[in-house]
């Protein structure tokens, strides 16, 4: 995969350094995805509330990157597979120094967590 495939950009950079809808929401997140066409971050579906699936269903940007410092493995939704792609657009992650689990996280967080 190249920055030339459909559904990559490399030239957007990311929404913000944590989950747009969850931020919103006053929610949290576990692990955190980047499109990457449009630069939106979203939750992994580990996450209670799935945004980064949800994105990807909603616009048919079919294509995330991983968000977490040291992963740069990018994964199609629709295909079911991962992928090497591209550089994107700095940052590369979320900030080392970001806690994980993100957000307003809950004292039981682990029992919320979709396997």
């Amino acid at each position: 995969m190249t920055s030339g495939t459909p559904g990559i950009d490399s030239t957007v950079p990311p929404s913000g350094t944590g989950c747009v809808e969850c931020l919103d929401a006053g929610g949290w997140w576990f692990h955190l995805r980047r499109c990457a066409q449009c630069g939106h971050i979203g939750c992994c579906d580990s996450s209670p509330a799935q945004h980064a699936s949800a994105h990807a269903a909603d616009s048919g940007h079919q294509i995330v990157r991983s968000f977490e410092p040291g992963e740069d493995w990018f994964w199609h939704y629709g295909e079911s597979q991962y992928y090497d792609g591209p550089d994107l657009a700095p940052p590369a992650s979320r900030p080392a120094t970001q806690p994980v689990p993100g957000g307003n996280v809950p004292t039981d967080w682990q029992s919320k967590l979709h396997r």
